[in-house]
């Protein structure tokens, strides 16, 4: 049980490629071996695809002119 509660504690840090390469393996090799981790991690990479392609706004190009200007102003 402390393995789980480890592996999920660092499970953001491992989706975000922020671990060192030992500790990625030592979790790989967790999610290989528990079911519930993995299915949690199966989850979260889901979501993270789900909101990555459902939650991009098109910013407008006025917008997107008028944030130019601002920023040539202030150089």
């Amino acid at each position: 049980m402390d393995h789980c509660n480890e592996t999920l504690r660092e499970l953001y840090l491992y989706l975000d490629g922020q671990l060192t390469d030992d500790d990625r393996v030592h979790i790989e090799q967790h999610l290989d071996d528990c079911s519930p981790c993995l299915e949690a991690y199966d989850f979260e990479a889901e979501l993270r695809l789900v909101v990555r392609s459902r939650c991009i706004e098109q910013v407008p190009e006025s917008l997107r002119r008028r944030i130019a200007k601002a920023l040539e102003r202030e150089s």
